[in-house]
């Protein structure tokens, strides 16, 4: 169970990374992310429902660590769908305000659940077999109503409670971005560039984007939370250059019939080069 479960999750945030390369629109990208979460957790629920001999430390296990992982991707995307295309258009100290109420909403679900997530973010299992084994519960433990509802060959009391802080830590993520953002245009808007004497890039528009992508795919920037746009902008900005439709130039890099990271190539063997020069002085 625990090898198809993690090769199902690779193939699945393989297929959000690809969404986020090639998707700016934010609305677009929460739907197209929706489809795959929904295809890779029905693909999970059908290997699970036919699993045979199932014990109860693998069924904690899969309720607990498993399932979790793959509902929290579905309900981020879904809350981000909803948060984006219930934004209002206003200045940005409205849509500041907006996000704020949002990162709000987290603050309501974590007070409620307060004694949950000290429980599960201690680590602690001592009530694991009310939580994550199938057709218990105990009211008294603050069951969702939601549960009663749900197909009980595929849940359990609290596993969409793992799920819901798993998704939560990432909302929260995206709304702060969305706020420094704000703030940081009004500093960009105002204030002059101070980096008229920084070093120009005078390498190739397409060598760049080649390596802009490699960085963003990385997810070297804030822990992989920046969008390409905005990295994009950001390199834009430093080396003062205008990267135009850099979305059209990554598909010709995609099509290339020999060496499709050319650019990252040649990085790779003259950093090679230097290092066994150095060795030799």
């Amino acid at each position: 169970m625990k090898l198809f479960s993690e090769s199902l999750m690779s193939e699945l945030e393989h297929q959000l990374k690809l969404i986020h390369l090639e998707t700016e629109n934010k609305v677009q990208l929460a739907e197209q992310a929706i489809e795959n979460s929904v295809a890779a957790l029905e693909k999970l629920k059908t290997f699970f429902i036919k699993y045979k001999q199932l014990n109860k430390k693998e069924e904690i296990e899969f309720f607990r660590d498993i399932k979790p992982k793959f509902a929290a991707k579905l309900i981020y995307y879904n809350e981000i769908y909803n948060i984006e295309t219930n934004k209002s258009f206003g200045s940005q100290k409205t849509i500041g305000k907006y996000y704020k109420a949002e990162l709000n909403k987290l603050k309501v679900f974590f007070e409620k659940n307060q004694e949950f997530y000290r429980y599960y973010r201690t680590g602690n299992n001592c009530l694991d077999d009310k939580y994550f084994i199938r057709a218990k519960y105990d009211l008294k433990l603050m069951v969702d109503s939601f549960y009663f509802q749900a197909d009980h060959r595929f849940t359990t009391s609290h596993d969409y409670k793992v799920a819901r802080i798993l998704a939560n830590d990432e909302i929260k993520k995206f709304l702060e971005e969305q706020i420094e953002k704000l703030g940081s245009k009004t500093i960009t808007i105002q204030s002059p560039s101070p980096l008229s004497k920084a070093p120009k890039w005078t390498g190739s528009k397409v060598e760049l984007i080649e390596l802009i992508y490699a960085l963003h795919t990385e997810g070297v920037f804030n822990n992989g939370t920046t969008g390409l746009k905005e990295v994009t902008t950001f390199f834009e900005t430093v080396f003062n250059i205008d990267l135009g439709q850099f979305h059209r130039v990554f598909l010709e890099i995609r099509n290339r019939k020999t060496e499709r990271t050319k650019f990252l190539n040649t990085l790779k063997n003259k950093l090679i080069i230097r290092m066994d020069n150095a060795d030799e002085n």
